[in-house]
């Protein structure tokens, strides 16, 4: 009898489904993150983080956002829980987060971090200063929502188009080219800085820093951008702002803009980082080097 009744327990337990392995994470901040399941609910902080979520198919996890997220629609309607005057720790809490995806910019991760962490919610810090690292992001993020498989195909998807790039314009001339990223009401510029992820997207388009040496200065002079002389000025934005700036003294004898080669890039594409500015490196590297046989 008791043989019998070890016999139905061993049925019993062989038949149970294995409880789930916990999923084991270091963020950027070298902080070990472990979730006991896969998110369901994640707030995502910047708009960065939410692109990440919904490249992977996952948007309708996604249950709290930025002011300032636009995209993609699906996710750019979801409660908003802080913008430019800082992040409401009540407002991430009362969307039931069981995942918080933050960015150490604009004190985001100083304001939420610690109150996340009394609070027994996940917090996973991204940071995305290079292509290669928000690769590793998708791939993170990835296995964090239980979707590994998926992460790293979007991922190695995304690289070899990069690498289909960097194949096709190895060896080209390298131009020099200045991007404007905004302009300051006291006249000072912004222009994209060495050890950027901008100015990663920028060289693995083809182009080379017009204004080397400046790393860490994100604010020029209109004075050091026309004395920089770049072979391509390119402006974050739309067409009648670059026309407005091309119109102002000095820039309508810029050399660039004489000869035509002033041009816009879409903000979303060079400012944000994620996957969308592989789109954006691949038609800048049509426009830097078109491919042979397509007119200049």
């Amino acid at each position: 009898m008791r043989r019998a009744a070890a016999a139905g327990l061993a049925v019993l337990t062989a038949a149970a489904p294995a409880a789930a392995e916990p999923i084991r994470l270091t963020d950027a901040l070298g902080r070990a993150v472990t979730l006991e399941a896969p998110p369901k609910r994640i707030v995502t902080i910047f708009s960065s983080n939410t692109e990440l979520v919904a490249a992977l198919g996952l948007s309708e996890r996604i249950v709290g956002i930025d002011a300032f997220t636009r995209y993609p629609p699906e996710a750019a309607g979801k409660p908003v829980v802080g913008g430019r005057l800082g992040f409401s720790v009540d407002a991430v809490v009362a969307q039931a987060p069981d995942l918080v995806l933050v960015t150490p910019a604009r004190q985001a991760a100083h304001q939420l971090l610690a109150a996340m962490e009394r609070l027994g919610v996940p917090v996973l810090v991204l940071t995305s200063r290079s292509l290669a690292e928000v690769l590793d992001n998708i791939r993170l993020v990835g296995k964090a929502s239980g979707e590994t498989e998926r992460g790293r195909a979007l991922a190695d998807a995304l690289a070899a188009r990069l690498a289909t790039v960097a194949a096709r314009i190895e060896g080209r001339p390298c131009p020099r080219v200045l991007l404007i990223t905004g302009r300051l009401g006291n006249g000072l510029l912004l222009a994209a800085r060495p050890a950027t992820y901008t100015m990663d997207a920028l060289r693995r388009a083809g182009a080379c820093p017009a204004l080397p040496g400046r790393a860490g200065l994100a604010q020029v002079s209109p004075e050091a951008v026309l004395a920089a002389d770049p072979d391509v000025l390119l402006l974050a934005g739309r067409e009648d702002e670059l026309r407005d700036l091309a119109a102002r003294p000095g820039f309508r004898e810029m050399r660039a803009v004489r000869e035509g080669r002033a041009h816009t890039v879409l903000r979303a594409e060079f400012l944000i980082p994620g996957p969308r500015t592989v789109d954006g490196i691949e038609r800048l590297a049509n426009l830097l080097h078109p491919p042979t046989g397509a007119a200049p």
